[in-house]
């Protein structure tokens, strides 16, 4: 069984900076790219960025310039400097892995982390 655990979530003024964590874990053979994405009340999922398993990145728009996502091994990082109010909502880690070498990429997800900015 797979498990991806985020931390690092938490409220902070505009312009402030929070890094968030997410680790891979349990039956993993091998884990492709890696990524997070974010969901405000009454909005619908968004890609904020992701990394795949040679380092290649894509990042939203809006977190260009202020957003770096990061990985080491199973381990995904996002950090956000200057952050604004419209930044706040959950954000999820997920992964794309082969549990076993025979298996297919399956997408796991991240049971979220709440990210609130105030003005």
């Amino acid at each position: 069984q797979v498990q991806l655990v985020e931390s690092g979530g938490g409220s902070v003024q505009a312009g402030g900076s929070l890094r968030l964590s997410c680790v891979a874990s349990g039956t993993i053979f091998t884990v492709g790219t890696m990524g997070w994405h974010r969901q405000a009340p009454g909005k619908r999922r968004e890609l904020v960025a992701s990394t795949t398993s040679k380092g290649a990145t894509d990042v939203a728009d809006f977190a260009r310039g202020r957003f770096t996502i990061s990985r080491a091994e199973n381990t995904v990082y996002l950090q956000m400097n200057g952050l604004k109010p419209e930044d706040t909502a959950v954000y999820y880690c997920d992964a794309d892995l082969k549990e076993t070498w025979y298996s297919t990429y399956q997408t796991h997800w991240g049971q979220g982390t709440q990210v609130t900015v105030s003005s």
